[in-house]
């Protein structure tokens, strides 16, 4: 009698044994499930930003001029350029330096940078990564065959991205430059109205945008620069204030340097 009591105890240990050990092991699935599912989550929901605009200490701000269109106006805005002593960026088109690779020269030869604003001018969101990498890549093929030099700043079309669009560029070490201010001299604003959208806003660290082959960027680009050096900053271009490693990039777009 003894014996068959012990017996059955052992027994009765044993399974509640075994169904804690089964318990333990099923929960630690669902947490290893749970976890690799939330990392699933965060990857694939976290958006990709371009470089908006720098949190610097110097009083710098970036000036950029997108080239789509025609080349009219380059021998004017360059000797404004130069009659300022103000090195700006360029974003080019691939096709625009194809058609005007004269032009593209003389920007080289002034000592202004030349970027990538894609080969074609793309709607680039509806674009595949291969295809994205292809505009960047393509388009600094142009470039470097005038100018002797790759580029690694990149301006999407139409201000598009999103996460196919980013690293895209950012695998191929292209950093994705967008702006945070805009003069609209692309809508006919004269270079009041331009200035008027600027005056209050500007600040250490922005990036403007602006385009050539408008109705007023040329003759009012004089006013501009005078009027934001006035305010005590100092005109770059985008690769001279932007951070090129050790950086974050916060949720508003914001390049920060790493401590």
């Amino acid at each position: 009698m003894f014996f068959v009591f012990n017996k059955q105890k052992i027994l009765t240990y044993t399974i509640s044994i075994v169904t804690v050990v089964l318990l333990f092991c099923i929960a630690g699935t669902l947490t290893q499930n749970t976890s690799n599912n939330t990392v699933e989550t965060s990857s694939s929901t976290s958006k990709l930003l371009p470089i908006y605009k720098v949190q610097t200490n110097e009083n710098e701000v970036a000036f950029t001029m997108n080239c789509a269109w025609n080349a009219d106006d380059i021998d004017k805005i360059l000797e404004v350029l130069e009659n300022n002593n103000t090195k700006i960026t360029f974003f080019i088109v691939g096709d625009w330096i194809e058609k005007y690779p004269e032009a593209v020269e003389k920007i080289h030869k002034a000592g202004h940078e030349i970027a990538s604003h894609s080969d074609t001018h793309p709607h680039v969101n509806n674009l595949s990564y291969e295809e994205n990498v292809k505009e960047i890549e393509e388009s600094n093929k142009k470039i470097e065959k005038i100018t002797g030099q790759k580029t690694q700043v990149y301006r999407a079309p139409y201000g598009e991205y999103n996460n196919t669009v980013i690293k895209a560029a950012t695998d191929n070490n292209y950093k994705t430059i967008q702006w945070s201010l805009d003069t609209l001299d692309y809508t006919g604003l004269t270079g009041e109205e331009m200035w008027a959208r600027l005056k209050d806003k500007i600040k250490a660290g922005d990036i403007i945008l602006s385009h050539n082959g408008t109705e007023h960027t040329a003759d009012s680009l004089d006013m501009l620069i005078k009027n934001i050096k006035e305010k005590g900053l100092e005109i770059v271009r985008v690769s001279d204030i932007i951070y090129q490693e050790n950086y974050t990039i916060d949720n508003s777009g914001t390049q920060i340097k790493n401590n």
